[in-house]
């Protein structure tokens, strides 16, 4: 494929820092990347997790599939649990041109569930169903098949709701806030040159990250020397157009 889900995967290149090392995130009870249930594995739950932005807004790119001879825009976002924290979750919204059919796609983070998949909804409308379709060390990627009446909700509305399950089997529920998607859902697309200096300052933001993070990780081994973060795999590629039936 010839468009790349570079800034989707934003949230996939942060390596170890994604998950396995945010503290505040991952280990926290509750937290998805951790199990939660009472004393005897009893599932405790829902957890709710209200998600900010972070990064400043919405980004829509385009380019054209070669393979299937398309044109597809992708408007995407990452959130996490608070600013100072890498980010926790993406989602990528997909246009192809021509077909009816879009596709919403999920960054998810490590420790949930792959069966039976994941839910969401905007606002109080009605719920969609999607499935987890590969993951990686750092992040599972999720998608879900839409038509354009959805597209329209979440242009319209406030909040995305996600619902998957843990490790414990309890729900997790992640709130994230909708604001300006549909702006930048109508509008056009990043400046190529302007895309590749936010992935150069994100690249350079998460190098420090993985720097502070080793240096911590040394300090609590006593001095002894720390291996860097590793680097999380390329982000994928944007997804074949969905079939027609």
């Amino acid at each position: 494929m010839s468009i790349s889900s570079s800034r989707f995967g934003a949230a996939l290149v942060a390596g170890a820092l994604l998950l396995g090392s945010a503290p505040a995130f991952a280990q926290a009870p509750g937290a998805p990347g951790a199990p939660v249930g009472a004393p005897g594995g009893a599932p405790q739950g829902p957890v709710k997790v209200d998600l900010i932005p972070t990064q400043a807004d919405w980004t829509k790119v385009c380019g054209h599939d070669n393979a299937a001879n398309k044109d597809i825009c992708y408007t995407t976002r990452d959130f996490g649990a608070q600013k100072d924290q890498p980010p926790v979750l993406a989602l990528a919204v997909y246009d192809i041109k021509g077909d009816d059919t879009r596709m919403i796609r999920f960054l998810m983070p490590v420790g949930l569930m792959l069966r039976p998949g994941f839910r969401f909804s905007v606002d109080k409308g009605p719920v969609t169903e999607g499935a987890f379709e590969i993951c990686f060390p750092n992040g599972c990627f999720a998608e879900a098949k839409v038509k354009k009446d959805v597209i329209d909700a979440a242009k319209k509305g406030q909040t995305m709701t996600v619902v998957v399950k843990n490790q414990a089997n309890a729900e997790v529920i992640f709130n994230l806030p909708l604001e300006g998607f549909g702006k930048a859902f109508d509008g056009p697309a990043i400046d190529p040159k302007v895309l590749a200096e936010q992935q150069k300052k994100l690249a350079d933001e998460l190098q420090k990250r993985a720097e502070e993070e080793r240096k911590k990780l040394q300090q609590q081994q006593g001095g002894a020397a720390a291996p860097a973060a590793p680097a999380a795999p390329a982000a994928p590629a944007a997804p074949a157009a969905p079939a027609k039936k």
